[in-house]
Formats: structure tokens, C-alpha cells, sequence
């Protein structure tokens, strides 16, 4: 495909997030000098913010209301995404390839606007795109086409003419329904779903340092 227009995911599609969000159950409990074993923390893992701030105030007797809980794991994410969380080896180079090739890019996120625009202005690549566009924004996530088609109206184009690059399996699986060319990018952390995302996507990346 001629990728004259792209939309990408940050976390774990450009930048290599996923193990601060990962490890942040552990990393909040630790502030709080508790120290949760694997198999407490294991449950987690599928779960949203307000479910794990629940499940953390059960397991642990941690002073409520949720929304609390949530606001401090946010502001341990927001740390990491202002002073340590890396660009994916090779996006720069793949991103400056496509905008010198008069490619058009944005961001569609599930990350709020102003911490992206930190962690990419900090990792030297906010400027390659022309917005970025937060599903917090929208109020609706990625299990719904809406923030791919808002970031479609915004570089004026139709779905079959952009590329939206992701690395979790439901997201790129919303983005092909509602008619995108899909690009399935590498995470370990979902390694489980590679073989059907790799199946499902137009194009596949393993490696950044390797895409053409």
C-alpha cells in the first residue's frame, strides 16, 4: 500500500510502554510499602483501571474511593511517560522515512492528549505528526471505530486510504472492520495474539529497524 496517510497507536506500537503498564500494580503497591506476590498480582492483567483500583482496595484494605486509586496509578504512568519511557527501536527512522516521502501521520491513542504530546515531544517525534487524537478524548475506546474515524475526517481521507498501525489484536481487529488497511506491530506483551493479529492485518512489523 502507499502509505499517504497513517494513523498510529503509541503504547506498544511506537513506543515501548508496556512494561511500565505491566509492572505499575507492583511498582503502586511498593509506594505504598506493600509488596504483592506474582500470583496476586497475575489478575490484573485484563482488567481495566477501575477494576484493578477495586480489586487492589479488596485484596489490600487500601483506603477508597477507587477513583483515588486510579489518579495515583495515573500519576506513576505519568512519570514514566514524561522521564523514561522509550521510542521502539527504529520508529524514528521509519517515521522520518514516511514524512520525507510527503505521507501525512497522526496519533490515535488510548493515552490522554497532553501526556502524549510530553512523551513524543520529549522522544523528539511530536513533530512528525500533524495531531494526536486520544479515544479519553471521544469517551469511546478502541473496541469502537470512532477514533479512527475522527482521525480519518481530520487528514481528510477515507478508510481505505490510511494505514492505522497497532499491536493489540481487538484494536487492529476494529480498524479493519470498519475498512482501514491494517498494520500489525510486535508486542511482547501480547506474544499470545500474534498469530491471529499477523492473520487478521493487511502487513505485518516485527521489527521497526526492518520495515520498509
Amino acid at each position: 500500500m502507499d502509505k499517504r496517510f497513517c494513523i498510529f497507536d503509541m503504547d506498544g506500537t511506537l513506543v515501548d510502554s508496556m512494561p511500565f503498564w505491566k509492572a505499575l500494580g507492583r511498582d503502586y503497591l511498593k509506594a505504598l510499602g506493600l509488596h504483592p506476590t506474582a500470583e496476586q498480582l497475575a489478575p490484573i492483567g485484563p482488567m481495566t483501571m477501575l477494576e484493578a483500583a477495586e480489586y487492589l482496595m479488596e485484596l489490600f484494605h487500601i483506603p477508597g474511593p477507587p477513583e483515588r486509586i486510579i489518579e495515583e496509578m495515573e500519576e506513576v504512568m505519568e512519570h514514566h511517560y514524561r522521564t523514561d519511557v522509550p521510542l521502539k527501536p527504529g520508529v524514528r527512522e521509519y517515521l522520518e522515512r514516511l514524512k520525507a516521502s510527503g505521507a501525512r501521520l497522526c496519533v490515535a491513542t488510548a493515552t490522554a492528549e497532553p501526556l502524549s504530546h510530553a512523551c513524543l515531544t520529549r522522544l523528539g517525534v511530536d513533530g512528525l505528526f500533524e495531531f494526536i487524537l486520544s479515544c479519553e478524548t471521544l469517551g469511546v475506546g478502541k473496541s469502537r471505530p470512532d477514533v479512527y474515524l475522527e482521525a480519518a475526517r481530520r487528514l481528510g481521507a477515507e478508510p481505505g486510504e490510511i494505514a492505522v498501525f497497532e499491536d493489540a489484536l481487538y484494536a487492529a481487529r476494529t480498524a479493519k472492520e470498519a475498512g482501514f488497511y491494517t498494520v500489525a506491530v510486535a508486542e511482547p506483551a501480547y506474544a499470545g495474539d500474534w498469530a491471529a493479529l499477523s492473520a487478521l492485518a493487511h502487513e505485518t512489523i516485527t521489527d521497526w529497524r526492518n520495515a520498509l
